[in-house]
């Protein structure tokens, strides 16, 4: 079983929107056994809280229930339990990296390495945006989700 961790800032965006998607994925496509998806902050000031209620309802619109989701920080055992931690941005990369034992740094990655034919590197933060910034989080999420999970898949 592969375990794979969503990083973003609050994990009320981002990271639970890719773990939604993710989550969905792997459900309908019978891989419950393969895949193990999480999602987590690198800050805790939302922990126990559930997703932006904008990103629940942009989600839901596309068939993705993210409601049962709830926010936690990024804890050091983390790096161990996951195979993957994959970052929302730079910023959420670095603050991995400053935080994550040296033997498991091999294992941190940006979330959009594994779709570069999208030409975007990272996921931008729509929290304080409009309506579109979800959408557009929800579309680089989608694809991400698709090529991550589906060149697991291939052994990629």
């Amino acid at each position: 079983m592969k375990r794979i961790l969503f990083v973003c800032s609050g994990n009320i965006c981002r990271s639970p929107t890719a773990e939604g998607i993710a989550r969905h994925f792997i459900e309908t496509s019978g891989l419950e056994s393969d895949f193990e998806v999480d999602s987590a902050g690198t800050q805790g000031y939302h922990a126990g809280e559930p997703p932006d209620p904008r990103a629940m309802k942009a989600a839901a619109q596309r068939g993705y229930d993210l409601s049962p989701l709830r926010a936690r920080k990024l804890e050091i055992t983390d790096f161990q339990r996951f195979d993957l931690l994959l970052a929302m941005d730079r910023g959420h990369l670095e603050h991995m990296v400053r935080n994550c034992p040296e033997v498991y740094q091999p294992k941190l990655a940006l979330f959009l390495e594994f779709a570069p034919e999208l030409g975007e590197e990272e996921v931008p933060d729509p929290y304080y945006g409009g309506v579109n910034g979800f959408e557009f989080v929800l579309d680089l999420c989608e694809k991400g989700v698709d090529r991550l999970l589906g060149g697991a898949l291939d052994g990629r």
